[in-house]
C-alpha cells in the first residue's frame, strides 16, 4: 500500500496536498478505498461552503457502505472534482491522483499540523 511522503494525512484517512497557490487538495487515502471497497456514487461539497476542520463535507459510497469525509482543515471549498460524479471508481484505481475537493486553508499552518507519512503507517499498522 502506497502512502506518498509528499502528503499530509488525517486520522480519518484524507489525504492533504499543498498547492503552489496555497490551496491544497484533498482525497481519500488507499487504505480508505481498499476498506471501502468498488465505489459507486460520491456526494461533493458545494463551492464556496465555508468548513470548519473535522466537519462533514462530502459523501463516498461504495458496495459494503457509505463513508463520511471530512474537512482536514478549516477553510473554504474552491473546486470540486466534477468527473468523480460520473466515474467514482477513478478513486480505487488511482487513490492519490483522483482528489475530491480542493480548499483554501483559513490558516495554512493547520496543514502541517496533520499528519505525515510516517505517522499515518504508524496509524494503520495500529488498525490491523
Amino acid at each position: 500500500m502506497s502512502i506518498p511522503a509528499d502528503l499530509r494525512y488525517t486520522e480519518s484517512h484524507e489525504w492533504v496536498r499543498t498547492e503552489p497557490d496555497g490551496s491544497v487538495l484533498v482525497g481519500i487515502t488507499d487504505f480508505a478505498q481498499d476498506a471501502l471497497g468498488d465505489l459507486v456514487y460520491i456526494e461533493l461539497p458545494t463551492v464556496g461552503k465555508t468548513v470548519t476542520a473535522g466537519q462533514v463535507v462530502a459523501v463516498v459510497e461504495s458496495v459494503k457502505a457509505a463513508s463520511d469525509i471530512y474537512a482536514p482543515v478549516a477553510g473554504s471549498v474552491a473546486a470540486i472534482n466534477e468527473a468523480l460524479k460520473d466515474a467514482p471508481e477513478e478513486l480505487n484505481r488511482d487513490a492519490f491522483g483522483a482528489w475530491l475537493f480542493r480548499m483554501r486553508p483559513e490558516n495554512v499552518a493547520d496543514v502541517g499540523r496533520l499528519l505525515d507519512a510516517k505517522a499515518y503507517q504508524a496509524q494503520i499498522d495500529s488498525e490491523k
